[in-house]
């Protein structure tokens, strides 16, 4: 038999878990961050047509506020999804790390890439989610997007009260720092065994991959994909979606 009647692989599947349990008290009070408008649609929204917009990604897992789950699953409803993608909704748990656990758990089997998404990254360009899905294909079992630093960045020790001047321990070498983004990607396999194996509290996914000695590698971030942590973040989010109306015509 000639190598030419093997069958083709089948393509790798990839799921995305979006982790939108947050308050977001940062943005003030009022709906969980993941929940306020953009543009006049929920941030979540906006994040989940984001990575749906991969033609990679065939499920989308959206990890709801443990109350909310009836919530998030009209507001899937209400919005046009591509109906090439598959979407679930999850109840979440008290931390990000535990959604996240919640939300792998929820994957059907045959999705052997992961990605993992912020909801509060609503502006995520498809580029950047197929940059980093085809970065795990290619064998890398964790995968970020990152910017360099435009910012000198100092390590300080932290002032004993809020508010005191904090004496500076060092200056790191800039050129080697990145602001790393999301969606991060993993192979599957690995993600759930970094969820099984590291306990203590991360502030990403990559960094429990990196605690099991396993090599992350980054990819090229993308200006647009930043964090509405803050109101002036979301001025400018509403600035960078009136540009894309524009330039798109919608």
């Amino acid at each position: 038999m000639s190598d030419d009647s093997l069958p083709a692989p089948a393509p790798t599947r990839t799921a995305a878990v979006i982790p939108a349990a947050g308050r977001g008290v940062r943005l003030g009070p009022g709906a969980p961050k993941a929940l306020r408008t953009l543009g006049g649609t929920p941030m979540l929204i906006h994040a989940v047509r984001a990575l749906a917009a991969s033609r990679a990604v065939s499920l989308v897992v959206v990890v709801a506020p443990p109350d909310g789950t009836a919530e998030v699953k009209s507001l899937l409803d209400a919005h046009a999804l591509p109906d090439r993608t598959d979407f679930l909704v999850v109840p979440g748990g008290e931390s990000r790390q535990e959604s996240v656990r919640l939300g792998l758990d929820a994957l059907p089997p045959g999705y052997e890439i992961v990605l993992v998404h912020d909801a509060a990254r609503p502006l995520v360009p498809v580029d950047t989610v197929d940059a980093v899905i085809e970065a795990v294909r290619e064998g890398a079992p964790a995968v970020v997007p990152a910017l360099p630093l435009a910012d000198t960045v100092k390590e300080v020790e932290p002032a004993a009260a809020p508010g005191d001047p904090e004496p500076v321990v060092a200056t790191p070498e800039r050129a080697r720092l990145r602001a790393v983004q999301t969606p991060q990607g993993f192979d599957r396999a690995t993600l759930v065994r970094a969820h099984e194996t590291v306990v203590d509290d991360v502030t990403d996914d990559a960094s429990m991959v990196e605690r099991l000695g396993l090599t992350v590698v980054v990819v090229p971030g993308h200006e647009e994909a930043f964090k509405v942590t803050r109101p002036l973040d979301l001025v400018l989010a509403e600035a960078v979606l009136a540009r894309r109306r524009l330039n798109d015509g919608f």
